[in-house]
C-alpha cells in the first residue's frame, strides 16, 4: 500500500507496526467505547490498512513486527479469511463498526480486549496462543465454533448481545481449547453454546449472568473438560444444559441462582462429574434432571431441589452436608417419573457408606410405602399390615412389642382357660406362659406346645400365634443381626 494513500493516523500505525510499537488514540481513561462511532479522523483507521499491514506490510532486520493498536476507531470488514497472520495482534479498546472475519484464519496471539464490535465471525480459525475478548462489547453473534485455541480464552466482563434473538450470542461448539477459558463476570443476553468442545483446562464462569429469551441459557451437551468447571455466585435464566458433559473435577455452581419457571432448569443427565456442589445456592426454580448422571460428591442442601426432579440411574458415592433422612426423602418423593427404587436405593447406600444406619432404614421404609401405592388394592391392604406391624421389617423393635403383647393375650386367655392334656399321665404341669412362647417362638420349645391341645377356637388362637410368631420372630432376629454385623 502506497503511504501516500494513508491518512496521518494510519500512517502514525504503519510506521509503528515494523518495531512493534505501540500506538494509542485514547484521550480518556474512562471514555466509552460503544461512543466510538462519534470518534474522528484523528483516530481512524480503515480495516484495509491493517489488513495489508499483518499480510504485506515490510519489516524491520532486528525488530519483531506486531500491530499493537488501541483507541482507534476502525472503519470497514477486516477481512482475513483462511490468511495467515505470524505477528502479535493486539487491537485493545477499539470500536468497529462492521464485524470482523477471521474465519479459517491461522494467528499468534489475538487481544481485542475492551472493544466494541458488532459481532466476530471467527469460526475454525486457529490461534497459536491466547484470544484475548476481555471486557469485550459484542453487539451481534461471536462464533468461535471449531476454534483452535492453543492458549487461554479470556471473556472476562464481556458483554454479549444479538439484535436477532434466535441465534447464540456465543458459539464455542465443537472447539479445542488447549487451556484454560476465563469468562468471569461474563453477560450474556441470548443463548451461549459449548456444545461437543473440549478444554484442557478449567472453565470459569464465575458471577456471569446468562439469559436467553427462547429458554437456554448455556448449553454444552457432551462438554470435555480437563479439570473444573466453576460457575460460583451464576445467575442463569433458562436452561443449563450439560448431558453427557464431563468434568473430573467440580461442577461449582455454589450460590448460584438457576431459574427457568414451568421448564427445566438444569439438566445433566449421563453427565460424568467428580463433585457437583450446589452449596448455599438459591433454590432451583424448574426442574432438575439427573438422570444417569455419575457423581462421586453430590453437595446440595434439601431446599435447594425443585418441586420437580429426575433421579432415575443417579448414582452417587457421598451426599452433602449431612441431614436427617426425614429432610432427604421428599426430593426423591417429587420425582417426576413416579417411584423410582433406584433413587431410594442410592440415598440408602449414601448413609450407609457413612454409618447413619437409621437413616438408612427410614428410606427403605419410605421405599416400601412408595411402592405400596403403585399396587392393587389387595396388595396394599397387605402392605398396610406389615407396616403398622413390623414397619416392612426396618423395625424390628415394634415386632417386640408385638410379641410381648401377644403374650400377654395368649398367657392371660390360656390361664383362664388351660388347654387339655394330650396324655395326662405324661404332661407337665401346664404352665400358660410358656405355652404362648412355645406357639410364638418357631425355634425354641418348652415341651408345652406338644403335650397341650386347645379346643374350639382357642386352637385358632394358638393358630393365629404361630403364624405371628413366625413373621415376629423372623423380623426382631433380622434387626438383632443386623445390629451385631454392623458392630
Amino acid at each position: 500500500m502506497d503511504l501516500d494513500e494513508l491518512t496521518p493516523a494510519e500512517r502514525r500505525v504503519w510506521q509503528a507496526f515494523p518495531r512493534g510499537e505501540r500506538v494509542d488514540f485514547g484521550t480518556a481513561a474512562d471514555e466509552d467505547v460503544a461512543e466510538g462511532g462519534s470518534w474522528g479522523p484523528e483516530r481512524t483507521v480503515r480495516a484495509t490498512v491493517l489488513r495489508a499491514l499483518l499480510l504485506h506490510a515490510p519489516q524491520e532486520a532486528g525488530e519483531i513486527a506486531a500491530l499493537k493498536l488501541a483507541g482507534a476507531k476502525i472503519t470497514g470488514a477486516l477481512d482475513l479469511r483462511y490468511a495467515t497472520v505470524d505477528h502479535i495482534t493486539r487491537l485493545s479498546t477499539c470500536h468497529f463498526d462492521e464485524v470482523p472475519d477471521l474465519s479459517g484464519a491461522r494467528l499468534r496471539h489475538l487481544n481485542l480486549g475492551g472493544s466494541a464490535l458488532p459481532g466476530l465471525r471467527s469460526a475454525h480459525v486457529r490461534i497459536e496462543g491466547a484470544l484475548r475478548l476481555t471486557g469485550c462489547r459484542f453487539g451481534g453473534p461471536l462464533q468461535l465454533t471449531g476454534a483452535q485455541i492453543t492458549g487461554q480464552l479470556f471473556l472476562d466482563r464481556a458483554q454479549l448481545t444479538s439484535p436477532d434473538e434466535q441465534k447464540p450470542v456465543l458459539r464455542l461448539d465443537q472447539a479445542v481449547l488447549g487451556d484454560d477459558v476465563s469468562a468471569a463476570g461474563l453477560r450474556a443476553h441470548g443463548q451461549v453454546r459449548l456444545d461437543r468442545a473440549s478444554v484442557v483446562g478449567t472453565i470459569d464462569l464465575d458471577d456471569a449472568f446468562l439469559s436467553d429469551p427462547r429458554g437456554t441459557a448455556l448449553t454444552a451437551q457432551t462438554l470435555t473438560v480437563g479439570a473444573d468447571l466453576r460457575a460460583m455466585r451464576l445467575v442463569a435464566h433458562g436452561l443449563v444444559d450439560l448431558r453427557g458433559a464431563r468434568i473430573p473435577g467440580q461442577l461449582n455452581l455454589a450460590h448460584a441462582q438457576l431459574s427457568h419457571p414451568g421448564g427445566r432448569a438444569l439438566r445433566a443427565s449421563s453427565a460424568v462429574i467428580g463433585e457437583l456442589w450446589l452449596r448455599e445456592a438459591e433454590p432451583v426454580v424448574g426442574s432438575v434432571n439427573l438422570r444417569r448422571a455419575q457423581v462421586d460428591l453430590l453437595h446440595i442442601a434439601p431446599e435447594t431441589w425443585p418441586d420437580r426432579v429426575q433421579l432415575d440411574g443417579l448414582t452417587y458415592t457421598t451426599l452433602a452436608p449431612h441431614q436427617p433422612a426425614e429432610r432427604r426423602l421428599p426430593a426423591v418423593l417429587r420425582d417426576t417419573d413416579g417411584y423410582v427404587p433406584h433413587a431410594y436405593e442410592q440415598l440408602a447406600a449414601a448413609y450407609r457408606r457413612i454409618g447413619d444406619d437409621h437413616a438408612a432404614r427410614l428410606v427403605q421404609l419410605a421405599r416400601q410405602r412408595r411402592h405400596r401405592a403403585t399396587l392393587p388394592s389387595y396388595a396394599r391392604l397387605w402392605g398396610y399390615v406389615q407396616d403398622g406391624t413390623v414397619g416392612y421389617g426396618f423395625r424390628p423393635l415394634r415386632a417386640a412389642v408385638w410379641l410381648l403383647s401377644l403374650l400377654a393375650i395368649g398367657s392371660a386367655v390360656y390361664a383362664l382357660h388351660p388347654p387339655r392334656a394330650l396324655k395326662p399321665s405324661e404332661a407337665p404341669h401346664f404352665n400358660p406362659v410358656f405355652y404362648t412362647l412355645d406357639l410364638l417362638l418357631p425355634v425354641i420349645s418348652f415341651g408345652q406346645e406338644d403335650a397341650f391341645a386347645p379346643d374350639g377356637w382357642y386352637q385358632g388362637l394358638s393358630y393365629a400365634l404361630i403364624i405371628t410368631g413366625w413373621i415376629l420372630a423372623t423380623t426382631v432376629v433380622t434387626g438383632v443381626t443386623r445390629t451385631v454385623s454392623r458392630q
